[in-house]
This record gives C-alpha cells, sequence and structure tokens, in this order.
C-alpha cells in the first residue's frame, strides 16, 4: 500500500506551525570569530613586544639587523680563543734594565697592545717556521718563539732614527749572505744569513729604514743545542713585503712604541 505524501506534508506543517522560529546563527558566529581574531592579535602583538624589548637590553640580536658578523642564531659571533691575547713569557731584567711593568701605564698598554698585533700578524705569516710565538714582559722589541722543544729569540724593532735616515748595507763578510727585495713604494729591503756561536749556526734577519725608523726583524738560534734560525733570510723578505706587516710598521712610525735611537760620541 503506498503513502500518501500529501497526507505526510499536512501531518508535518501541522506539527511545526506551533514551534518558536529557529534562532540566527550567522550573527553570533560572526562575532565570535571577530574575538578570536581580535585575541590572536594581541598575543601577537605582546609576543612582539616582548622580543623588542629583549632586542633592546641587549639580551637578543635580531636577524637581519645591525653590524658585525652573525651566526646562524642572529646572536654576534664569538671571537675564536686563539685570537685573543695570550700572557706574555716572563723574564728576569738584568742590572740597569727597565722592564715593561715599571713603565706609565699608558706607554705600557700601547706596548703591549703593539706587541699582541705583531704577534697575531708574524703567526699568520709564517706559522708553520715560528712554531708557537709569545710576547715577552722585558721589552716592547722582544719575543719569543717555541719550535721543537726548544725556544728562539724573536727582535721586532720600528726605532725612531737619531738623525733621519741610516741604513746599513748588507755586507757579504765572514760567511754572511745577503738578498734584497724592493717594495711597492720603493724602499729597499735587505736581508741577511749571519753565522753564530764560531760559525757553527746562523741567524736570520730582515732590515730596512721607513719614514724616520728603522725597521729590524730578526730570529736567533738555540744556543744550548746549537740550532740554526728555523726561518730562512728568503722567509723574512717576504714578510717585509706583506701588506699586515707594513701596517704594523707604519703604525710605529707614526706614533713610536720605542724610545729614539740614541748614539754616543766615542772620545
Amino acid at each position: 500500500m503506498g503513502i500518501d505524501e500529501d497526507l505526510v506534508r499536512d501531518a508535518m506543517e501541522r506539527t511545526t506551525a506551533d514551534l518558536p522560529p529557529l534562532p540566527d546563527l550567522t550573527g553570533p558566529a560572526r562575532a565570535q570569530g571577530r574575538r578570536r581574531k581580535a585575541r590572536a592579535r594581541a598575543a601577537m602583538g605582546g609576543a612582539v613586544l616582548a622580543v623588542a624589548a629583549l632586542a633592546a637590553a641587549g639580551g637578543l640580536a635580531l636577524p637581519g639587523g645591525g653590524e658585525g658578523a652573525r651566526g646562524a642564531t642572529g646572536v654576534a659571533a664569538v671571537p675564536p680563543e686563539t685570537a685573543k691575547p695570550q700572557p706574555p713569557v716572563h723574564l728576569e731584567p738584568t742590572p740597569g734594565e727597565t722592564p715593561m711593568s715599571a713603565l706609565p701605564p699608558d706607554v705600557r698598554a700601547r706596548q703591549e697592545n703593539f706587541q699582541n698585533q705583531a704577534v697575531g700578524v708574524l703567526r699568520g705569516l709564517l706559522p708553520g717556521a715560528f712554531g708557537t710565538l709569545q710576547r715577552t714582559d722585558l721589552n716592547v722589541r722582544l719575543y719569543q718563539l717555541t719550535k721543537d722543544g726548544k725556544t728562539f729569540t724573536v727582535v721586532f724593532s720600528v726605532r725612531p732614527s737619531e738623525a733621519g735616515r741610516n741604513d746599513k748595507p748588507c755586507l757579504e763578510v765572514k760567511g754572511q749572505t745577503c738578498a734584497k727585495a724592493t717594495l711597492p713604494d720603493g724602499t729597499e729591503v735587505s736581508a741577511a744569513t749571519a753565522p753564530v756561536n764560531s760559525a757553527t749556526v746562523t741567524e736570520s734577519r730582515v732590515f730596512f729604514h721607513y719614514g724616520t725608523s728603522d725597521v729590524v726583524l730578526s730570529v736567533g738560534s738555540h744556543e744550548a743545542s746549537n740550532t740554526s734560525a728555523p726561518v730562512t733570510k728568503e722567509q723574512l723578505l717576504e714578510v717585509a713585503k706583506a701588506p699586515a706587516f707594513l701596517d704594523l710598521v707604519k703604525d710605529a712610525d707614526r706614533q713610536p712604541v720605542q724610545e729614539k735611537q740614541t748614539v754616543v760620541p766615542l772620545g
């Protein structure tokens, strides 16, 4: 027996006729959506303010801003340990010799700063040959290098001349051998390998005049083991031509870290 669709429709209309109308749900839904967006914006704004406060206090470096080297996290990179100045080798002064510790604080600070720069430059130019290079606390021109358990004295001096230019030619006498080079500005540089300790071992040095200063870089021998300097005159010539080394020389020529060289007349 089939269902009369008209009767069913009439019954449904009578059943729902007395029910209250359905509420409008679109308005509350829109209001709730607006409240959720407002809360999200407030939370985001608070996070941005917190990050900005940390950056202003120095606790965080924002990515993409500021100067200097940055790490993967945006924080300024920390220099490696090898870049930090190392403590000097202590040398006892001889009678009448003035150690750096007795100098005025400002003079001592300038000399120590120059020594630290010199150590960094020389290590970079001759890392294999020089072994471990350190400054000393006795004199601004004195350094020590250790190689294969042996200690060699290094002298790096940029001293104002007493009366202007004071060139001393390299002479090949008594077993000394010489070499020369010319810097881009025309400055002539001499280097020598000279016998020491009864001519059984040798030391190496390079020397030239720059501005108003006499420049010397020398590496001595190790007397106890009768070992020659671990650096050749040719290597020192390459050091003298390096821009980083010449920058040190220029700075010391403009603002000397050593006293003017004096000559005591004889007679």
